[in-house]
């Protein structure tokens, strides 16, 4: 090959890339703050500068890929060496091994006699190493406590990293001595739950949890005083989903129910009522209004709330919404 036309393919193949950096700028919308020209990203050089005016914008970009290459899945499963990502929901966040509780080698071959009595070994000595001292005991079964009650509650993973570190700054401040570590994990799963939107009611609570609603009410307050929580009260809003997704209602429904319950704040209707008594009674109003089929006792049975209580807040929404449309 002549130098001209080495010369010359390697002028294509330059043009060629940065017309494609050049594409793949403008997909993105990104254009110069000088003269709003085009913007190249230089992977080799590390910059992004605009085409026209020759402007850098940025420099120094670090290369956030590996510094290894892989041809096939298999090859980048070998090579990978990232883990999965630290949590607060353990008690050493996940950074300690963890030896698996099937008795099988790397191929899926199972063990010898003698290897699994090794490992049986292996694993209990490894429990063992993972807590230090009776803090990290107390931190360890706390957590575990809150993984099973956010479980059972169908509660989100951001709702199980709050109610964790909520439970490690009582735990660090000294906040347990003389209460109960079921008490104060599920406190700290009640708060964390109203602190992200999803709030259940005490009642829930209290019957995943293994201590009774007295202690929990007087736990929760006790926390949330003494760490300077900022708890917002309960909004029956914030219940309507639930509610209507377990009864299978519509989103006019929901809708419906939402807007029972707003008319109901503007009259104040709410005040020293409870949150899911009114959100219940707004949902089956909401029902009996856009011509739903459902049942006071089905309403009952979802919200965990008498049916009394359903009958006279029901009476109340509607006289609320009365008196504001006359």
């Amino acid at each position: 090959m002549s130098e001209h036309t080495y010369t010359t393919t390697r002028q294509r193949r330059t043009a060629r890339t940065e017309e494609d950096e050049k594409t793949a700028a403008e997909s993105e919308g990104l254009r110069c703050p000088e003269c709003s020209g085009h913007v190249i990203t230089d992977e080799g050089h590390g910059e992004t500068v605009c085409s026209d005016c020759g402007l850098v914008i940025t420099e120094d970009s670090v290369d956030r890929g590996p510094e290894w290459r892989a041809f096939d899945s298999r090859e980048k499963d070998q090579k990978s060496r990232v883990g999965a990502p630290t949590t607060n929901t353990m008690h050493d966040k996940g950074l300690s091994t963890n030896i698996d509780w099937r008795n099988k080698d790397a191929y899926g071959r199972s063990l010898g006699a003698r290897q699994r009595q090794k490992m049986q070994r292996l694993r209990k000595w490894n429990e063992r190493f993972r807590t230090r001292d009776s803090k990290e005991r107390n931190l360890k079964q706390a957590l575990g406590e809150i993984d099973r009650m956010a479980s059972a509650l169908g509660l989100p993973d951001n709702v199980r990293e709050t109610a964790s570190v909520i439970y490690r700054r009582a735990l660090e401040e000294d906040l347990l001595p003389g209460r109960s570590i079921e008490g104060v994990s599920t406190s700290c799963v009640y708060a964390a739950a109203r602190m992200a939107g999803v709030p259940r009611s005490l009642d829930e609570i209290s019957e995943v949890s293994r201590v009774e609603k007295s202690e929990i009410a007087r736990t929760y307050r006790y926390v949330v005083r003494e760490l300077s929580l900022e708890v917002k009260p309960a909004d029956p809003e914030q219940y309507v989903p639930r509610f209507a997704s377990s009864l299978e209602l519509s989103e006019e429904s929901e809708m419906r129910a939402k807007q029972l319950l707003r008319n109901a704040k503007e009259k104040g209707v709410h005040s020293g009522k409870s949150p899911v008594g009114l959100a219940a009674a707004a949902v089956y109003a909401a029902a009996l209004l856009t011509n739903e089929k459902t049942t006071q006792a089905a309403v009952s049975e979802v919200a965990d709330i008498s049916e009394v209580t359903i009958r006279n807040r029901y009476h109340e929404l509607l006289e609320a919404e009365e008196e504001l449309l006359a």
